[in-house]
């Protein structure tokens, strides 16, 4: 043997090359170390407090975790596959930072609860990450919203027009959906930060620890309840990659409408040069290259996420390597959602609206007809009859090939005697928009309150008493 394993005690001949290369995690499981540091801190400190190993001991194995921190933030450390994942990496060069007393490090505790505190507080930094990239691009489109309150374009149903709205409406409903996920981040962010510490390897140990001081220092919200479960638990991770294939979904979604907003046959937006690119042999072309890339993308973020719940569905109680197939699939989870935010705040902040064309795209589809049919509504007609009666005034615009509004006023009262000159106003696509202040409609001081509501959210923002591992 060569004496390089942390368990080779009951081995007499090492593992091959290509074990070795199979089985390691610390190609990938590496970018856990501030973690892995962070919570061996935490441990031996409560060693010491437990009278397990001397505050001397402690003393020296935190100066010894400092040193191997340091040296991994400068890219001095070297990374060793023989010592196969990023835990048995940090303690080897620790025990040879600090000597004999770095194999005290480990009491108390096994890899497997170990890896799933890393993990844990490696995914809560991360959620609170994209919570606030999520805050930073809902700000964003709220401030274009606030740009274009009085800006119109056809609403759709069906991807049929349906009824004018403003676009600073649209824009906040994805707002809305974003702050959805941001509270969904911040609720799962408190099953996260539990802390698995203490569970050893799913038994429990012998040893008199203090998991809810570990716990504290960490700034967990609690301790396991169960040490089979805490070791064998990723639920944690899950719900994570959960709540980030529902941002990739509303992100997907509002590419969709960048890309058909950005098309000539709409002609509601400019890509902005920063976020879009030409094509190899058409000269004309302007291609939402990003919008199409991040909506692509979003199958990548269901795949991680349908990868490790199959992992998972089989596993019996309690820890299995399996569970090492956990990290590859957040990491590039993550790298794929925390780009997609930043650059969807990027392209909203610079994307150019054309006004003119949205509202040239009233006039095609009829979009008054409710306002039709409501005015007859309002004058005693039952809404069911009203609705019959604007169906037959579209029909008649469409065969003239006219808008309802440019109707004779004498057709008009043929349908109904209740018409007069003021049918003309009422199908203004202006006043249709501005006279829908009920809550959360499309009228200009009911989407002054919703940016009112968001800006007010905005202020509030993360707790400050949440704490990042640095």
């Amino acid at each position: 043997m060569t004496g390089e394993k942390l368990w080779d005690g009951r081995f007499t001949a090492g593992p091959s090359a290509l074990l070795e290369e199979y089985t390691q995690s610390v190609s990938y499981d590496r970018a856990l170390y501030r973690q892995d540091i962070a919570g061996s801190k935490a441990h031996v400190r409560m060693l010491a407090r437990q009278g397990i190993v001397s505050d001397a001991e402690a003393q020296n194995l935190i100066r010894g975790l400092d040193a191997v921190l340091g040296e991994i933030k400068t890219g001095v450390f070297v990374w060793k596959i023989a010592h196969e994942d990023v835990h048995m990496n940090i303690e080897s060069r620790l025990t040879e930072i600090v000597g004999e007393v770095g194999k005290k490090l480990h009491t108390g505790r096994s890899r497997n609860d170990q890896v799933a505190l890393d993990f844990r507080l490696f995914v809560s930094d991360r959620v609170r990450e994209w919570g606030d990239l999520l805050r930073e691009l809902i700000g964003t489109l709220t401030d274009r919203a606030g740009e274009n309150i009085k800006t119109l374009l056809p609403g759709l149903t069906h991807m049929q027009p349906a009824q004018p709205v403003s676009l600073a409406q649209h824009l906040l409903a994805y707002a809305f959906m974003f702050r959805r996920d941001a509270d969904r981040l911040t609720d799962a962010d408190m099953r996260i930060r539990i802390s698995p510490l203490g569970a050893a390897a799913l038994a429990g140990t012998p040893y008199p620890l203090d998991p809810e001081s570990v716990a504290a220092e960490l700034g967990m919200n609690g301790v396991f309840a169960n040490s089979m479960d805490a070791v064998s638990d990723r639920d944690f991770a899950l719900e994570a990659m959960f709540c980030a294939a529902l941002i990739m979904m509303h992100l997907s979604r509002l590419c969709e409408d960048l890309i058909l907003w950005a098309n000539p046959s709409f002609g509601f937006v400019r890509l902005p040069d920063a976020y879009s690119t030409g094509s190899s042999i058409m000269p004309q072309k302007k291609n939402p290259d990003v919008a199409e890339l991040m909506r692509g993308k979003t199958g990548r973020v269901y795949g991680s996420l349908m990868a490790l719940l199959t992992t998972l569905k089989g596993l019996p109680m309690t820890y299995n390597r399996d569970l090492q197939e956990d990290k590859e699939q957040f990491l590039d989870l993550d790298r794929t959602l925390s780009l997609s935010l930043r650059i969807a705040s990027g392209m909203m902040r610079e994307m150019g609206f054309v006004p003119e064309k949205m509202r040239a795209a009233l006039s095609r589809g009829f979009l008054n007809a409710t306002d039709l049919a409501d005015y007859l509504t309002a004058r005693g007609v039952p809404f069911r009859k009203a609705h019959r009666m604007a169906g037959r005034a579209v029909a008649e615009a469409e065969k003239r090939g006219l808008g309802i509004e440019e109707l004779p006023l004498e057709w008009l009262r043929g349908i109904s005697p209740l018409i007069e000159e003021d049918i003309y106003p009422a199908l203004d696509f202006a006043r249709s928009a501005a006279v829908r202040e009920s809550p959360g409609g499309t009228g200009a001081k009911s989407v002054r309150r919703q940016i009112s509501v968001l800006r007010s959210y905005l202020r509030r923002g993360r707790k400050d008493d949440r704490k990042k591992v640095r």
